[in-house]
C-alpha cells in the first residue's frame, strides 16, 4: 500500500499543479482580451486558480483514501488516477465556464460604458443645438453684380 499509495499521490499532485498552471496562464490572456488590464487579469486569474487547486487537492486527498482493490497495486494505481483524471476534466470545465462567465460579464459592462458614453455626447450635443436656435444668425452676405472685385 505505501509505495503505490505514494506514486498516486505524486502524480496526482503534478497532474493538478500542471493544470492548473495552464488555466492560470491561458486564462490571463483570456481576461486580458476582455478588456481586464494585465493586473486586474492576473488577481482574477489567481484567485481562480487557487480555488482550482484547493477544490481539486482536496478530491484528490478523498480519492487517495478510497480502497481499490483489483488484485495488481499498479492497476488500483492506474484506476485510482483514471478518476483523478475524469475529477481533473470535471473541474477544469468548471473553471473554464467561469472564467468565460466573468468575460461575458465584463464585456457587457464595456459595452454599456461605451453606449452610455456614446448616449451622454449625444446628449450634450442635442443641448448645444437647442441652444443655438434661440441665437441670431448672422446675415448670409449677398454679393452685388455691380461689385468692383469682379
Amino acid at each position: 500500500m505505501g509505495d503505490s499509495y505514494v506514486t498516486f499521490l505524486v502524480l496526482g499532485i503534478v497532474l493538478v499543479v500542471v493544470d492548473g498552471q495552464l488555466i492560470y496562464h491561458s486564462g490571463k490572456g483570456y481576461l486580458r482580451r476582455a478588456a481586464y488590464d494585465d493586473e486586474q487579469a492576473s488577481g482574477m486569474m489567481k484567485l481562480t486558480a487557487v480555488l482550482f487547486h484547493l477544490v481539486v487537492l482536496g478530491l484528490l486527498a478523498i480519492v487517495s483514501i478510497i480502497e481499490v482493490e483489483t488484485g495488481d497495486a499498479v492497476k488500483n494505481v492506474v484506476v485510482k488516477l483514471g478518476v483523478v483524471l475524469l475529477l481533473l476534466a470535471l473541474a477544469h470545465g468548471a473553471t473554464m465556464a467561469i472564467l468565460a462567465r466573468i468575460r461575458d460579464r465584463q464585456m457587457q459592462q464595456q459595452l454599456a460604458d461605451q453606449m452610455a458614453e456614446e448616449h451622454r455626447i449625444y446628449e450634450e450635443r442635442q443641448e448645444e443645438r437647442q441652444a443655438h436656435i434661440g441665437e441670431p444668425r448672422p446675415a448670409p452676405k449677398i454679393e452685388s453684380p455691380y461689385s468692383p472685385n469682379k
